[in-house]
């Protein structure tokens, strides 16, 4: 089995460079395991002190969990893998079944920064996107599919994204094998990587 770290920051492109890496290998060879379904159980806070919590910070994930699942999933034990609600700001009572496959890809802006998840990976992929691009993104993305204003995202871009990206997400980038500029639009380096994989699993 080949565990697969993919990491960058939020609007980099990460999630689109994983969807092309899955869907060039059959089915049966990829299991996708989202940073963002880890998010910690908040079921014992109110509503108030949820929206207060800082999602792009390290003490937000379940890290133990994430690393519980790696290990059985490397062992060819199946998963339940939490869901979460981004409206609700909480953990959701419905799980994804897992089964272990020949690769297992972690993906999140997180991904390289836990050091007994980063030990378990055989490779290590920091997806880079210019800061704009990452902003236009996250604009996109939260207005549509999150609800918020573009008042609302780019106060808490400034406020949260950016000094979190400086501070826990831009030093990963050391820890990587690969680095992938310009993040889904990359095609070439997509390419690359999904001939590489393809080879591991052949191999």
């Amino acid at each position: 089995m080949t565990i697969i770290g993919i990491a960058g920051g939020t609007g980099s492109g990460k999630t689109t460079v994983v969807r092309k890496i899955a869907e060039a290998l059959p089915p049966h060879y990829v299991a996708v395991v989202p940073l963002d379904s880890y998010y910690n159980d908040t079921t014992n806070m109110t509503a108030e002190e949820r929206r207060a919590i800082n999602f792009d910070h390290p003490d937000a994930f379940d890290w133990k969990l994430l690393i519980e699942h790696v290990k059985q999933l490397k062992e060819g034990i199946a998963v339940e893998q939490p869901t979460y609600s981004y409206i609700e700001s909480n953990r959701q009572k419905e799980t994804v079944h897992v089964e272990p496959k020949p690769v297992i890809i972690i993906e999140g802006i997180m991904t390289l920064l836990n050091k007994k998840l980063r030990d378990m990976m055989d490779l290590k992929i920091f997806v880079d996107t210019d800061s704009d691009e990452r902003l236009i993104r996250n604009i996109q993305r939260d207005v549509v599919e999150r609800g918020r204003t573009v008042e609302m995202v780019i106060d808490r871009y400034l406020k949260v994204l950016k000094p979190m990206h400086e501070q826990f997400i831009e030093p990963t980038k050391k820890y990587a094998d690969l680095i992938v500029p310009l993040g889904g639009e990359n095609k070439t380096g997509i390419n690359i990587l999904k001939s590489y994989i393809e080879r591991i699993v052949t191999e």
